[in-house]
């Protein structure tokens, strides 16, 4: 799974910056997972320091069973802090969709031929490693999209 491979490329700094920009009352996205590992009570998992959740929450979603949640906790990252960036790559490929929310992602692709176009503009625009995460979510949601594919192993390598 791409997202599974971008979260190994992902640095643990990075992982706990995303994991942070995520928390809510203290509490980060994956606590109630981290905190069931434990055997932590739920309210309890606050006692332990964001980074340590964050490293648990890590294995959590590395393990064999954890692609589906790497994809949400990914996806909810950007859409909740990075928006413009998803919307843009949606508006600049053709891709129909609500807020960022997209209906069916198997009747509306995005138009191969936009790819690169959308990808450089987006580039401009934003953090180099969120245009780079963004890329692995859609490999996922558009797995046949080769254009997709190769942009977003391109640069796995830098």
């Amino acid at each position: 799974m791409a997202v599974l491979e971008q979260l190994r490329n992902t640095s643990e700094e990075r992982f706990l910056a995303l994991y942070e920009a995520l928390a809510d009352q203290g509490f980060g996205p994956l606590d109630h997972e981290v905190a069931k590992a434990l055997k932590f009570r739920p309210q309890k998992i606050r006692a332990l320091p964001m980074a340590k959740r964050a490293r648990q929450a890590r294995r959590i979603i590395s393990g064999p069973k954890g692609g589906d949640l790497a994809y949400e906790f990914f996806g909810t990252y950007l859409v909740k802090t990075k928006k413009e960036l998803v919307t843009g790559f949606l508006d600049a490929t053709g891709v129909p969709h609500n807020d960022a929310m997209i209906e069916d992602p198997d009747a509306s692709p995005p138009d191969p031929e936009k790819i690169p176009a959308a990808i450089e503009a987006l580039d401009k625009d934003f953090d180099e490693e969120d245009v780079t995460l963004y890329l692995a979510l859609c490999v996922e949601m558009w797995p046949g999209e080769e254009a997709l594919r190769k942009a977003w192993e391109s640069r796995l390598t830098k």
